[in-house]
């Protein structure tokens, strides 16, 4: 399974517009990751991911779903994207909120197939 900056390249950002920001850190440019282009899965993609249902509670945060039903905390950003909730601080206690599976179909359905 891929991590969420594999296949995204860096660029150079100098132009004009940041100088200030650039002046006060004492450098000449920032070296970024590019935008991802992430879209919602599609109806066919859809049905191959099973979700399963959260209620919200407090204390609740994305990593530890994460960890709770991938294994890993590094793909927090799965739920988040998937409920279209950005933050835990979108999601109040009681909602609820998907986890969806497998998170290979998912991390697919992200890619682009």
């Amino acid at each position: 399974m891929g991590r969420r900056y594999d296949n995204r390249k860096l660029f150079t950002n100098d132009t004009e517009r940041y100088e200030k920001v650039l002046d006060d850190r004492g450098v000449n440019s920032i070296v970024h990751y590019n935008t991802a282009r992430m879209s919602y899965p599609s109806q066919d993609e859809m049905m191959e991911i099973t979700k399963i249902r959260h209620v919200w509670t407090t204390g609740d945060r994305y990593y530890k779903l994460a960890h709770q039903y991938y294994r890993s905390t590094q793909y927090w950003w799965v739920i988040a994207q998937f409920n279209q909730k950005p933050t835990e601080a979108d999601v109040t206690v009681g909602e609820v909120i998907f986890i969806p599976t497998p998170l290979e179909a998912v991390l697919r359905a992200y890619k682009g197939g």
